[in-house]
């Protein structure tokens, strides 16, 4: 069973133990997501730590960022590494040119919308390499639709991309996933953040809005049968989350 991450780096150590199990296990397309408010300021740093774990087990590893500034400036920060570091092309440079047979693994550092159709030839160009997305924005509707070739794209690639970790704080706990244990939802009490429930699938949307009523409002949802009219607002609340994790 798992436990609820206390600090930030609690949290990157539990994403880096379910990131090697998923691979470990089979899982060749597989993303960390961290959905905290700034936290793709972090991408860098978080790309060295999974870069220097898995390099450690004697991978061949290739860091890969949106563009080419970024990563010119990891290169320059992080000095004499064991892997690779690049970028996943341009307008000039297709992502073909960045990919080397000797590559066993590809970490991708916070890729965006824009970037999701490189991101999905990455992983039809990786075969059955695995590719890790750390902190991934893939799913912005603005960039990305809501058209039918929208709506291909994430049936056809994004759906298909494994959530090893993934944690969101709410405005009274928090959802969790840390590969092998299912979704899980955690709420915050006095004494720290208590499991409540667990889900097959990830929580999302009204669904997780009426789940997340019931649990914290339970004797309301009981007694008349009717959930609050309450409208959680799932960001609210976050100063606190986020400065337990940041100490």
């Amino acid at each position: 069973m798992n436990t609820f991450p206390e600090t930030l780096d609690a949290a990157v150590e539990q994403a880096k133990e379910a990131a090697q199990t998923a691979i470990a296990d089979g899982y060749n397309l597989v993303q960390v997501e961290l959905v905290v408010p700034e936290i793709a300021l972090q991408s860098e740093a978080l790309a060295l730590e999974f870069a220097q774990l898995f390099a450690a087990t004697g991978s061949r590893v290739k860091v890969m960022f949106p563009d080419t500034g970024a990563s010119a400036l990891a290169k320059r920060n992080w000095g004499e590494q064991p892997f690779a570091v690049t970028d996943m092309g341009s307008r000039f440079t297709s992502i073909e040119t960045q990919i080397a047979e000797e590559d066993e693994i590809f970490i991708v550092a916070c890729p965006s919308a824009v970037e999701v159709e490189r991101a999905e030839k990455l992983s039809q160009l990786a075969g059955d390499r695995p590719v890790l997305f750390l902190i991934p924005q893939l799913e912005d509707v603005a960039v990305v639709g809501i058209g039918l070739a929208a709506r291909q794209l994430r049936d056809r690639f994004i759906k298909n991309i494994y959530s090893c970790y993934y944690l969101r704080p709410l405005e009274e706990g928090a959802i969790l996933r840390c590969h092998p244990s299912p979704w899980q939802i955690w709420l915050e009490r006095d004494s720290g953040y208590e499991l409540a429930t667990e889900l097959t699938t990830k929580p999302m949307g009204e669904d997780l809005e009426r789940l997340m009523i019931d649990l914290t409002n339970p004797q309301t949802a009981n007694s008349d049968g009717k959930s609050s009219k309450k409208k959680m607002s799932l960001l609210g609340n976050l100063q606190k989350f986020l400065n337990a994790l940041s100490q």
